[in-house]
C-alpha cells in the first residue's frame, strides 16, 4: 500500500498541540475559494510515495522534537481520500506511543476506523449551512455533518477552526451562524479563527486555476481576533 504525500513539515507549531510532525497528503474533493494549498487537489497530482512503515520509519527518526506535548498532524488536500493507507499509519503511529491528529474537512465517510487511532480531530468549518458550505467549497456540506457525528459517537476530542474572509464571512450574522452550529457540539475543545491571507494566490497562476477571490484583501488580524472573542463570548455564556 502507497500513500502519496504532497510535502512534509518537520517542526510545524500551528496543526495542533506542541511540536509537530505535519504530513500534507494528496487529494481533496473540496474546491474551497480561500485555498492555499490548490496543488493537493488532485489525488494524482506529482508527489512522493510512501509505504505507512515507511513514512512511520521518517516520523521517527524526529519524535525526539515532539515527544513531550507534540505528534502527528495528518493534513492535506484531505487525508481521509486516502482513508485506508491513513488507517495503518495512524496504527502504527499509536504502536510507538505518538499522538495522532488528523486536519480534515469531514468531506469523506465512514471514518470510525481512522478516529479509533486518531488522539484529536482538527476540524475545518467550511459553512454552516448548505447555501454557504457550497458557495465556499463547490461541495455538499451532508458529509461534514455525518463526520460530526462519528467524531460525537465516538466522544472524539475536537479543535475547530475557521478561515475569516473579507466580504464572505466576517460578520455577525456568520458568527451568530457559527453559535447555532457549534453550541450542540459536545467534544470541542477549542475554536481558532484564521485571517484569509493571499500568500498561496500565486500557485493558482502556476497551475493555471481561475483564483475565485481576485482582489480580495488579506484579512485583518484584529478584527478577526474580535469575532473570535465574540463568538467564544457567545459560547461561554
Amino acid at each position: 500500500m502507497l500513500g502519496k504525500i504532497n510535502s512534509i513539515e518537520t517542526m510545524g507549531l500551528v496543526d495542533g498541540p506542541g511540536v509537530r510532525f505535519v504530513v500534507f497528503m494528496q487529494g481533496c474533493p473540496l474546491r474551497c475559494i480561500f485555498c492555499h494549498n490548490p496543488e493537493t487537489w488532485d489525488l494524482n497530482g506529482k508527489t512522493d510515495t510512501y509505504t505507512p512503515q515507511e513514512l512511520v520509519d521518517k516520523i521517527l527518526k524526529y519524535k525526539p522534537y515532539f515527544k513531550h506535548n507534540g505528534g502527528v498532524t495528518f493534513s492535506g488536500g484531505e487525508p481521509l481520500m486516502q482513508k485506508e493507507f491513513l488507517i495503518q499509519t495512524l496504527k502504527l503511529c499509536k504502536e510507538n506511543n505518538i499522538h495522532t491528529c488528523i486536519d480534515t474537512a469531514g468531506s469523506i465517510t465512514n471514518c470510525t476506523e481512522v478516529l479509533k487511532y486518531t488522539d484529536l480531530v482538527l476540524f475545518d468549518i467550511k459553512g454552516t449551512n448548505e447555501e454557504i458550505y457550497n458557495k465556499i467549497t463547490n461541495y455538499n456540506i451532508k458529509n461534514s455533518l455525518l463526520f460530526l457525528k462519528e467524531c460525537e459517537k465516538l466522544n472524539k476530542k475536537m479543535w475547530i477552526r475557521v478561515v475569516i474572509v473579507p466580504g464572505i464571512n466576517d460578520n455577525i450574522e456568520y458568527i451568530d451562524s457559527l453559535y447555532e452550529f457549534i453550541k450542540p457540539l459536545k467534544n470541542v475543545e477549542k475554536i481558532e479563527f484564521l485571517p484569509y491571507h493571499t500568500l498561496g494566490v500565486h500557485k493558482y497562476d502556476d497551475l493555471k486555476i481561475d483564483y475565485k477571490l481576485k482582489g480580495t484583501k488579506d484579512m485583518d488580524k484584529d478584527k478577526c481576533k474580535e469575532l473570535e472573542n465574540m463568538l467564544l463570548s457567545k459560547l461561554n455564556k
